[in-house]
């Protein structure tokens, strides 16, 4: 049997930069297994699946892969997954309003002439211990910014967030991706994020070696996680505030992420989208 599927490149408008995600349209009669397999197979940070959604409040449901295990959200997933189903008419915006069904829950989802954006799933944050500091400086092989308190944010995803003093520290990271693997499994983390402010914004890396990604290009989870610690702990004003947060320049992926916090810490995350893949897979 054929389905459909698209490769969408996401916080981009330019094809071949911003993050990929493989999108299958029609994951009807498909099996775990089997969802796990061609997550495998496309060897992309995250592969999502289309299905018929269980509430009536949704416009559709979505299952979201890594390579090696499932995610019960992820927020570029979710911008290409409502791009590809849009394009393809397996939804169609209401009042310019998505809603997307997914392992936490429904998603809603604003759609623009040029961009979507999500809202961040209500987020739990929680210091890391002072013990594993300096095991995350030696995965991160670079020193966390002095006086800030790494910690770990639940927005579905468990992203381990870290401020480190620069831009430029934050692209020139080598991580240990073998400890650092080891070490997010003893923690408990989906991965780990880190930011540093520049003159033009906000640099962001995402690492999750643990779920077979060393690094994702355009990480929209990680960079919601990132606003929530930046808001929590006073790094914006109280009020919230919008900025541009850029990732992905390490790998040659380059992309944008509209951050957006209100005055009671609800992010907002958005940018473009683009389809470069559109084929069949037998399955």
């Amino acid at each position: 049997m054929f389905r459909n599927y698209k490769v969408v490149d996401v916080f981009t408008s330019t094809p071949l930069l911003g993050n990929p995600v493989a999108v299958v349209l029609d994951a009807e009669g498909l099996t775990t297994a089997q969802m796990q397999a061609i997550a495998g197979w496309t060897n992309l940070s995250e592969t999502t699946f289309l299905l018929p959604p269980t509430s009536p409040e949704a416009d559709y449901a979505v299952r979201i892969f890594t390579p090696v295990d499932e995610l019960p959200f992820a927020g570029h997933p979710t911008l290409g997954s409502a791009h590809a189903a849009l394009e393809a008419g397996r939804a169609s915006a209401r009042g310019g309003v998505l809603v997307q069904e997914c392992a936490v829950g429904l998603v809603r989802l604003s759609v623009g002439d040029r961009s979507l954006a999500f809202e961040l799933p209500p987020a739990e944050m929680a210091s890391l211990p002072e013990a594993d500091v300096a095991t995350l400086e030696a995965v991160l092989g670079a020193p966390i910014l002095a006086g800030s308190t790494p910690a770990m944010v639940n927005v579905g995803p468990v992203w381990l967030v870290a401020e480190l003093a620069d831009a430029a520290a934050v692209v020139g990271l080598e991580p240990d991706y073998g400890a650092m693997a080891q070490f997010e499994r003893r923690i408990g983390a989906t991965g780990i994020t880190v930011s540093g402010a520049g003159a033009d914004g906000v640099e962001v890396r995402s690492f999750a070696p643990s779920s077979g990604v060393n690094e994702d290009p355009v990480c929209g989870s990680g960079n919601g996680s990132v606003a929530v610690y930046r808001f929590r702990r006073g790094l914006l004003p109280a009020q919230g505030g919008a900025y541009v947060a850029a990732q992905g320049q390490r790998v040659g992926r380059a992309g944008r992420v509209d951050v957006t916090v209100g005055p009671e810490g609800a992010v907002t995350i958005g940018g473009a989208c683009v389809t470069v893949v559109e084929g069949r897979l037998a399955v």
